[in-house]
C-alpha cells in the first residue's frame, strides 16, 4: 500500500518556510491506518520492549493501538502541564522553536525497555528528548519507530546509538 499517497503536503504550516506532512488523509482511510499500525507493530515487536512510549500527540495515534495489539503498557510523553502526578521534564529545540516534554516519574521501572513511537522524524530533537526522559527514569530505549522520516533534516544522525526505524521516507 502506498502510504505516501495519503500524506498531504501543507506549505507554510505552522509557520512560513515549514512544509508540514499531514497524516489526516491517512487517518481517514481505515485500510491505510490499519496497514500503518501493522507495519509499526511488527517493528516494535521485533525490538522486544516492555512498554510503548508515544509522543504527544500524533505518537498517541499510533502508539496506543500498537501497545494494545502487543499487550504492552502505553506510556504517554506529554507537552507541559498535561500530566497530573509527579513527573520528569526536559526542554529541547525543534526545527522552529523550543519546547518541553514530560513523563510521569513512575511511568517505567529501572531496566525496562521502551520503544518510542511518533508519526514523524525531522531533526530528531523531540525523539532525543523523549529518549532522555526514559533514560532519566532508569529505563532503556529499545528503539524508535516513526511512520514518516524527513531524511534531509538529518534526524537519524542525531539519534546515533538508537535503533531507528521508519516507513515513509522523504529525501
Amino acid at each position: 500500500m502506498d502510504l505516501k499517497a495519503l500524506i498531504r503536503d501543507v506549505p507554510d504550516f505552522p509557520q512560513p518556510g515549514i512544509l508540514f506532512r499531514d497524516i489526516t488523509p491517512l487517518l481517514r482511510d481505515p485500510a491505510a491506518f490499519t496497514h500503518a499500525v501493522g507495519l509499526i507493530t511488527a517493528a516494535v515487536e521485533d525490538l522486544r520492549p516492555d512498554a510503548v512510549a508515544g509522543v504527544e500527540s500524533r505518537g498517541f495515534l499510533f502508539g496506543t493501538p500498537v501497545a494494545a495489539r502487543l499487550g504492552l503498557p502505553f506510556v504517554p510523553i506529554r507537552k507541559p502541564g498535561k500530566l497530573p502526578a509527579a513527573r520528569m521534564s526536559v526542554e529541547y529545540s525543534l526545527e522552529y522553536g523550543n519546547s518541553q516534554l514530560d513523563i510521569h516519574a513512575d511511568a517505567l521501572q529501572r531496566g525496562q525497555r521502551a520503544v518510542i513511537i511518533d508519526d514523524l522524524l525531522a531533526t530528531g530533537g523531540t525523539a532525543r528528548a523523549a529518549a532522555k526522559l526514559i533514560e532519566l527514569l532508569g529505563a532503556d530505549v529499545a528503539g524508535m519507530v516513526f511512520l514518516i522520516e524527513l531524511a534531509a533534516l538529518g534526524g537519524r544522525d542525531h539519534l546515533r546509538g538508537y535503533d531507528v526505524r521508519s516507513f515513509v521516507v522523504y529525501e
